[in-house]
C-alpha cells in the first residue's frame, strides 16, 4: 500500500459459522474464543446481528476486549429502520439502535451499513428524511454511516449528490445482483462482495483476487479503480485518501476468511 494512502480494512460478515470450524478455525478451537482467531487473521468484521435485534452493551464491551488495537467492527443497522413505508419515521428505531450500547466498542466502533430491501425505491423526499435522521456523533463518539441500496431505482445521480450532501457511503456490490454503483460520496469506501465460489480454495481466482486488492489499493490512495471508471454516475470533483471497508459477503461463505486473508496479503 502506498505511504500516502488511507487504511484498508478486510474481513467478513460475522465469526460464528459452524462451516468454518476446520477450514477456518483449528480443529479443538473453543467457540468462546473465535472472534479472538478470527480477528488476528482478519483486520474488520461486519457484524449482522445488530440488523436482527438489539444486542448487550455488555456484548459490545466484550467484542471490544477480545480484538488486537487495530481491529474495526462495522455494523448492520436495524431492519426496523430501514424495512419501512415511511423512512422518515425511523427516528425512533435509530435511537433505540444507537441506545443499546453500541459505543461500548469505542475507537474500534466502523462505519454502521443501513441495508435496504431490493423492492425499496428511490423516493428523495422519503430518502432524504431518513438521511437527516443519522447522527454525527452519540456519546462523544464520532458516527459514519453507509447505505446499502437494492434497487434500481437508485442509479441516478441524483442520488449520488444526495448521499455525497450527508458525507454517507454508497455501498459498492461487487459480484452480484444488486446494483453495483461504484461513486464515492463519503470520507471512506465500504465495499462488499459476493462472488467466492466453491470451486476455488481461495474463494476467487488468483487474478479476480489480483483485481480486487487493486480497487481498494486505488481506493485507498482516492482515486477510481480503472475497472470502475465507467460506472461512474457523478464523478467526485476531489481526490484524497479514504479509509476502506471491504468485505467478502454471501457466496459459497464457506471459503470467504480464505479470499478475505488473500485480499489481505495483496494489499
Amino acid at each position: 500500500m502506498a505511504n500516502n494512502a488511507a487504511p484498508i480494512r478486510i474481513g467478513v460478515g460475522g465469526w460464528t459459522f459452524e462451516p468454518w470450524r476446520g477450514p477456518f478455525y483449528p480443529d479443538g478451537l473453543a467457540q468462546k474464543r473465535e472472534l479472538e482467531f478470527a480477528s488476528r487473521k482478519l483486520t474488520a468484521i461486519e457484524i449482522n446481528g445488530t440488523y436482527y435485534g438489539s444486542q448487550k452493551p455488555e456484548s459490545f464491551a466484550k467484542w471490544r476486549a477480545e480484538t488486537p488495537d487495530s481491529f474495526v467492527f462495522t455494523l448492520k443497522g436495524p431492519r426496523f429502520a430501514t424495512n419501512r413505508r415511511v423512512l422518515a419515521e425511523a427516528g425512533t428505531s435509530i435511537e433505540r439502535f444507537f441506545a443499546s450500547g453500541v459505543t461500548e466498542l469505542k475507537e474500534k466502533l466502523g462505519p454502521i451499513n443501513w441495508q435496504f430491501m431490493a423492492t425499496k425505491k428511490f423516493d428523495p423526499a422519503d430518502f432524504e428524511g431518513f438521511l437527516k435522521l443519522l447522527p454525527a456523533s452519540v456519546d462523544g463518539l464520532p458516527i459514519r454511516h453507509a447505505v446499502e441500496v437494492r434497487h434500481d431505482s437508485f442509479r441516478t445521480p441524483d442520488f449520488i449528490d444526495m448521499a455525497r450532501a450527508h458525507g454517507v457511503a454508497v455501498v459498492f456490490a461487487g459480484d452480484s445482483d444488486f446494483p453495483c454503483i461504484a461513486d464515492v460520496t463519503a470520507p471512506f469506501v465500504y465495499a462488499r462482495v459476493m462472488g467466492t465460489r466453491e470451486e476455488e480454495a481461495l474463494g476467487y481466482p488468483p487474478e479476480a483476487l489480483d483485481a480486487w486488492a487493486g480497487c481498494a489499493k486505488a481506493w485507498a490512495q482516492g482515486v477510481t479503480p480503472a475497472p470502475l471508471a465507467d460506472r461512474l454516475l457523478a464523478p467526485a470533483a476531489s481526490v484524497v485518501p479514504r479509509e476502506v471497508f471491504f468485505f467478502v459477503i454471501s457466496g459459497f461463505k464457506v471459503r470467504n476468511p480464505a479470499a478475505a486473508m488473500a485480499l489481505i496479503e495483496r494489499v
